[in-house]
Order: C-alpha cells, then sequence, then structure tokens
C-alpha cells in the first residue's frame, strides 16, 4: 500500500512538473498573440509556467523564480545582465536591514519585554489576555517579518495558555481558549504586516514595483503608506479582535490567573540590560528616520524630510533600504557588555536571512520587467477595454476579493507577483491613478485567513494542534470579509480625495 502511494505521489508530482514548460510550449506553437513580435507570446508562455509553478508549489517557490533569468534570454525577451539586475534591487536591502534588526531584537528578548509590558497593561481576563496578544503581535508585525513575530512570541503565549489551562476544569474550554490566543496571534502578525511598509514582503514588493514603473511620481516612503495602510491594520485588527471572541473565546470564562501573574513574569526578566537599550534605541531610530525622510503635510504647515537637507539633485540618493543597512550595520559595530569579544548581532546570527526570500523577490521583478519589454502588458491593455465601463468602487471589491481567494491556495507573495502587472495593464487602459487598484490589491493580498496553508502564521499555529479546521475557516472568511470591505472603504476614500 505505501508503494502504491508513492507511485501515486510520483506521478503527480512529474505531471504538475511537466504541465509548466507544456504551457510555454503551447503558447509558442499555437498562439501569436501580435503578430510580428514573438515576445510577447513567449512572456506570456513564461507567465503562464511560472504561475502553474507558483501556485501548484510542485517546487520550491524559490527555485520557480530562478526561471526569468533562464527563460527570458533564451527566449530573446530580455538579454541576461539586465534579467540579473533585477535579483538585487534597492528594496532587497530594505528587506535585509530590517531582518537583522528583528535578529537582534529576538537575541536580547526585548520583544518578551514588549509582549510581557502590554499584557501587564490590559488584565487576566481572558478577553483582555486575547486583547493583549493580538495588540502586542500587531505592534510588533509592523516592523518585523509575520513569521518571525509568530515565532518569537509563541512561547509566550503558550506560557500563558499552560497557567490558564491549570485552572480551567471544562476541556472544551480550555480547547477554545488556546484556539482563541493562537489564531488571534495567527492573525494579527499578518495584519499587523499591512501596516508599514517593511511589515510583509508583498509591501515591499509593491514599492519597487511601482517606483520602477512611476519613477517621475516622488516614490512611495512609508508615511504615505502608513496613512492608508496603519488605518485599514488598524480597523482589521479590532475587527478581527472582535469576531475571535465572538466565535471562539469561550463567554463567561475565569481564567483564575494570580493578578499578579505578569508582573512576576516581567520581573523575572530582570532589569533592561544595556543590550535591550541600544537595540531599542537603534530600532526607534531607524523607525523614526523611515517616517521622516521625506517631508510631512499638514496642510497649511509643511515640515521637512531629512532629504531635504541634501543638494536636490542628490535628494532621492538616500533611500529607505540606506537606513535599514545602516542601522543594521551599527549593531555590527556596538559591543555587547553582557558576553565579551561580541557585537550586538554577529554574522552567524545574520545569515539566517531567508535566502528564499529575496529569490521570490528578485523572480517577481524579473517577471515584471519582462511584461514591459516584451510588450505583453500594452498587449493586456487592449484586451481590457471592457473594464472601462465598470465603476471603479466595484471594480476594487472585485480585485480585493480575487487576490484574497488566490492567497488563501498560493503564496501571497507569488499572488501579488503576478497580480500587479496585470493591474498596470488595467491602468494603462482605464486611466485611473495606479495606486487605487495596486495598494488595495497588496493589502488583500496580505488576508488569507480561512485555511491553515494560507500564510505562515497561519500553519505555526495550526501546527500546535490545538486548533480545528472548521474553528479557523469559521472565523477566517468573516475576517476575510471584514478585510475586504475595510479596504474598498478606505480606497473610497482615497479615491474621493485625490
Amino acid at each position: 500500500m505505501e508503494e502504491q502511494k508513492e507511485q501515486e505521489y510520483s506521478a503527480g508530482y512529474w505531471i504538475k512538473l511537466l504541465l509548466g514548460p507544456a504551457l510555454l510550449l503551447i503558447m509558442l506553437r499555437f498562439f501569436d498573440l501580435v503578430p510580428g513580435k514573438p515576445a510577447v507570446t513567449a512572456m506570456a508562455g513564461v507567465t503562464l509556467w511560472m504561475a502553474w509553478w507558483w501556485l501548484s508549489e510542485v517546487v520550491h517557490l524559490a527555485v520557480t523564480s530562478l526561471l526569468p533569468m533562464i527563460l527570458l534570454p533564451l527566449l530573446s525577451i530580455v538579454p541576461s545582465k539586465e534579467v540579473a539586475q533585477q535579483y538585487m534591487d534597492n528594496i532587497m536591502f530594505l528587506f535585509i536591514g530590517g531582518f537583522i534588526i528583528a535578529f537582534a531584537i529576538e537575541r536580547w528578548n526585548l520583544h518578551k519585554r514588549i509582549a510581557l509590558r502590554i499584557l501587564l497593561a490590559v488584565g487576566s481576563k481572558p478577553s483582555r489576555i486575547l486583547l493583549g496578544v493580538m495588540l502586542t503581535t500587531f505592534l510588533l508585525s509592523m516592523w518585523i517579518s509575520n513569521t518571525a513575530t509568530v515565532m518569537m512570541l509563541l512561547s509566550a503565549v503558550y506560557a500563558v495558555i499552560y497557567q490558564v489551562e491549570e485552572h480551567i476544569e471544562d476541556k472544551d474550554q480550555r480547547r477554545r481558549f488556546a484556539a482563541a490566543l493562537l489564531i488571534g496571534l495567527a492573525y494579527s502578525a499578518s495584519i499587523g504586516g499591512m501596516a508599514t511598509l517593511v511589515g510583509t514582503p508583498t509591501n515591499m514588493i509593491f514599492l519597487r514595483f511601482y517606483e520602477q514603473e512611476f519613477p517621475g511620481t516622488g516614490g512611495m516612503n512609508f508615511l504615505q503608506w502608513a496613512k492608508i495602510g496603519f488605518p485599514v491594520a488598524l480597523l482589521l485588527l479590532v475587527a478581527a479582535y472582535l469576531l475571535i471572541r465572538l466565535f471562539i473565546l469561550p463567554r463567561k470564562l475565569k481564567t483564575g490567573l494570580d493578578k499578579n501573574f505578569f508582573l512576576e513574569s516581567y520581573r523575572g526578566l530582570g532589569k533592561m540590560k544595556y543590550e535591550e537599550r541600544m537595540v531599542a534605541i537603534i530600532f526607534t531610530i531607524t523607525a523614526v528616520l523611515w517616517f521622516t525622510r521625506s517631508a510631512i503635510d499638514f496642510g497649511g504647515f509643511r515640515m521637512p524630510g531629512w532629504s531635504d537637507l541634501f543638494p536636490v539633485k542628490y535628494k532621492e540618493y538616500a533611500q529607505d533600504s540606506t537606513v535599514a543597512v545602516l542601522m543594521a550595520m551599527f549593531l555590527f559595530l556596538i559591543p555587547a557588555r553582557s558576553e565579551k569579544n561580541r557585537s550586538l548581532i554577529t554574522w552567524k546570527e545574520a545569515s539566517r536571512l531567508p535566502f528564499e526570500i529575496i529569490l521570490l523577490f528578485g523572480g517577481g521583478f524579473a517577471l515584471a520587467y519582462g511584461f514591459d519589454k516584451s510588450g505583453l502588458s500594452g498587449w493586456l491593455a487592449g484586451q481590457l477595454q471592457f473594464i472601462q465601463n465598470v465603476n471603479i468602487i466595484v471594480l476594487i471589491a472585485a480585485l480585493c476579493v480575487l487576490v484574497t481567494v488566490i492567497s488563501e491556495f498560493a503564496s501571497n507573495v507569488a499572488s501579488i507577483q503576478l497580480i500587479l502587472p496585470i493591474l498596470l495593464a488595467i491602468h494603462k487602459e482605464i486611466g485611473v491613478d495606479p495606486l487605487v487598484l495596486m495598494i488595495p490589491a497588496t493589502l488583500a493580498a496580505s488576508l488569507g485567513f480561512m485555511l491553515p496553508v494560507a500564510t505562515a502564521p497561519n500553519t505555526i499555529v495550526f501546527g500546535s494542534k490545538r486548533i480545528k479546521v472548521r474553528e479557523m475557516m469559521g472565523v477566517g472568511w468573516t475576517v476575510d470579509l471584514a478585510g475586504i470591505i475595510i479596504i474598498t472603504a478606505a480606497m473610497a476614500v482615497y479615491q474621493a480625495c485625490v
């Protein structure tokens, strides 16, 4: 029986694997999208191949991301040198710098101090503990990878669950309390990532794509994104908290926790160490520099950004990625005191950087570059003329639904990489502000709350075996729906103000 299963799996694997190149060959053999321009048809075939491998995950996502480096030059779409340049963009260094800062926060337990401080403030009632867990996760995941945030806080949440379970006799109540906290942890990590440009890889993919396609607009900075992303994320956090409390958290549950439990846990950390203080200072300075790089317009008053200190011709030389790498560099230079012969972060610790995400970025950027250079974007624009008659709010809502559904089954990063070039074609056809389409799609890519495989945070907490699939699906679709409504409403307001 085991051998039969293995053969069935092997056959399915080869079918999925070979379907990718088969799609390219079918496009090249039977289609000619733009006569006289074979690159358009070839690029469509490459896109179908990558889309299938990304969505089916028949090979690792990072492996699929290497295809443009092979196919675009071989099919005479883009020269190798130009394709390779897409794999090392300044946005990559924004990601790298942010991750190194996150590693330092984890190394010196600053995240535990923050978590316990918030739990200490909210109290020991079940609903307040849930609020404290979700608020802590939300605030951290604004700056740190969603996956890293969940991994950092998981042990602290387990500690709370174990402590509370000792005082609850009813097995179902114990299980539901644990499920509520774990689902709240996963959801708030994904929601927090929506608030800032570095919160999740999908936001950084949008940033790079937008800056490349619209270089004359002044780009997108932290403050501009936060004006939309933070209110949307905050409203969705409130909605998710209320829905988890309504559908999962047991009512009339008493934790039996001593009111000093969190205080004693906090005191157990001891006084704030020199290393914690230094990491906290660097983290704070980084955030301030990100938000103040460009001028802030308050209507009647304009506060200049620090980039205004540079001559006009050099004003855009320093980017958010410059800040990230600079502050990460300080972590390598400042010596620790509690441990000899080491700095706040070591290269061994920094080497945990997720290299596959960098390749995912590069593959998506190369795909988008091929769309533009081959002329596929222009061809798509011509096929989307019917969209001109669709109400823009209806279009945004439909876009959010589409991206959310895709993200439930496929990688969020892969989803947004595939959708952004298509949105560029739609923008050209209907003449709407590109941000009106790109921002809601990017935010919707962070939804996906129904399935354990939809996001890494969902998968991690589901691995605890304390959550039933029907529980996650039951509350997840309502949070997805709330997200779609909030994002659509936010873009309706943005559209009215532009």
